[in-house]
């Protein structure tokens, strides 16, 4: 296939490219970076690799490139773990909610238009509880970030409007070798290791190559169509997480970061941390999609080796 990709310098959208390349696709990769995007794509090893500059909030040249491709995967969008202020709100918001909305543009008006948009959007779509149960069908929450996602998943629904095969896929906590555990790692190597705020909140997470396998499937199989929870099947508190971690690593899990702590370091940004939901994968396992590390502990004994 020929395969469009946003976000595909960051830590899902390089482990993707890097698990297809050999399978004999090529790829159109648009960035706002084009020297970060050369430097991890070289030419000598990425031959099928065209790298394009683009802005992802504005209409360009970039679009006719979509034209021609068999499929779209709209990786991109600005970091959420961060301090929240309000122009970080609005680049969260805008840079899923826009750049959605320009891809989508770009494939309607495209001659040749690629058959399948693959668009993620995050479980924060069901708000936060410490005891509430989610799936695929509940309803949405009324947060911040679930407010971003109903406005990023409706500007993907549009696509459907010129016949092309949607799929959503709502991450959970992606767990590799980058992003959250990575910033975790540390303090348990320092022996200063323990859960964060109260250890009740739930932790919806999945494993990067079983993301990666469910983005591929998603691209291969015409009869994958609508919104699914990217997360395992067994998700766990955070005092279970940073247990497992600890018992991984063969070191303690006995200082627990403080709410306040965390407040001061993220703001409004620590309410991914401090808060959670329990996200059961319910649509997925229908698909009969098999995941490779269906609990914590063996997905953590993959990862932490690696680091």
């Amino acid at each position: 296939m020929k395969i469009a990709i946003t976000g595909a310098t960051g830590f899902v959208g390089t482990r993707l490219i890097n698990s297809l390349k050999d399978e004999g696709h090529q790829f159109v990769i648009f960035t706002r970076n084009i020297n970060r995007a050369t430097t991890i794509y070289p030419p000598s090893t990425f031959p099928n690799v065209e790298i394009v500059a683009y802005n992802a909030t504005e209409s360009g040249e970039w679009q006719n490139k979509i034209s021609g491709c068999d499929a779209v995967v709209n990786l991109a969008g600005e970091p959420i773990a961060e301090r929240w202020s309000p122009e970080h709100k609005k680049a969260i918001l805008e840079s899923r909610q826009l750049g959605t909305r320009k891809i989508v543009e770009a494939i309607s008006k495209a001659k040749d238009k690629p058959s399948v948009l693959i668009n993620p959007s995050a479980v924060g779509y069901y708000g936060t509880s410490e005891t509430k149960t989610f799936d695929e069908n509940s309803p949405p929450g009324d947060d911040f970030l679930a407010e971003v996602c109903q406005a990023w998943e409706s500007e993907a629904q549009e696509v459907k409007k010129v016949n092309v095969r949607l799929v959503i896929l709502r991450f959970g906590i992606v767990l590799g070798t980058e992003g959250a555990l990575a910033r975790m790692i540390p303090p348990f190597k320092l022996f200063a290791g323990g859960p964060i705020g109260s250890g009740r909140q739930w932790f919806s997470w999945i494993h990067i190559d079983d993301l990666v396998q469910l983005i591929k499937e998603s691209l291969n199989r015409s009869g994958i169509v609508g919104t699914f929870n990217a997360t395992a099947p067994n998700p766990v508190r955070m005092n279970e997480l940073c247990q497992t971690l600890g018992d991984v690593m063969n070191r303690p899990s006995w200082l627990p970061v403080p709410d306040f702590a965390l407040e001061v370091l993220l703001g409004e940004g620590s309410k991914v941390v401090l808060e959670g939901q329990q996200v059961l994968p319910k649509e997925t396992l229908a698909l009969g999609f098999q995941y490779q590390y269906l609990t914590i502990k063996s997905a953590l004994m993959d990862i932490v080796p690696k680091m």
